[in-house]
């Protein structure tokens, strides 16, 4: 309403722990902490943490050009005000696959939630979640790269306009290396192409991770 934004500070560890020489499971914990305003003009913002995601997928140790996991994924209803989460305990599978080459990166992850508890009175939840991404490093500046990244989702609850959310988005990333400390930061753009109503039509995004390799 009025062209407010929405804005979300997302922290989101990516650790692996090695279950033996030959397996490891690499997990993702995503917490957003969520500035949203009203869905009708006049009604208060909301603050607080959305819901918690974590993915655990199962992958073979030794690293190589290709790489794959599976695994499941949980939705935690960890929102701290109804606005800003679902209200649903969630569960489902997850898969990831990755492929690296001297300059070009290819990966997709699929994951899909049903909810199995939570509030009666909220809607049941059976969401699918889809990641694909394409990464470019410059040939004369290799820690540079270009990345196509968005995050398709299917909200099968929904029919027609109201279940997809389908956008296109492009980033440009640089590696820095501060004393021992090695930091990726990247600025993003998306635009939905497809998405339900209310939905915003762009989101901007600055990130910065910070890398710990073994």
């Amino acid at each position: 309403p009025a062209n407010n934004t929405q804005q979300v500070l997302t922290v989101q560890p990516l650790v692996p722990f090695h279950l033996n020489s030959d397996w490891i499971v690499v997990t993702r914990t995503i917490l957003p902490f969520i500035a949203q305003p009203g869905v009708a003009t006049g009604e208060d913002w909301s603050r607080g943490l959305g819901d918690t995601q974590i993915t655990a997928l199962v992958s073979p140790a030794r690293v190589g050009s290709l790489d794959w996991g599976i695994g499941p994924v949980l939705q935690l209803p960890t929102a701290t005000t109804e606005p800003l989460g679902q209200g649903k305990w969630g569960a489902g599978p997850a898969a990831g696959v990755q492929w690296a080459g001297k300059q070009w990166t290819l990966s997709a992850l699929v994951l899909n939630i049903w909810s199995v508890a939570g509030d009666a009175s909220r809607p049941s939840v059976n969401e699918m979640q889809l990641q694909p991404a394409i990464n470019y490093s410059f040939r004369n500046h290799p820690d540079r790269y270009l990345s196509f990244a968005p995050t398709i989702t299917a909200n099968w609850e929904a029919s027609g306009d109201e279940r997809w959310t389908l956008p296109v988005s492009l980033a440009i990333g640089q590696l820095f290396k501060f004393g021992h400390q090695s930091v990726n930061l990247q600025a993003a753009a998306y635009y939905n192409v497809i998405a339900p109503s209310g939905s915003a039509q762009w989101t901007l995004e600055l990130l910065a991770q910070f890398l710990f390799p073994e």
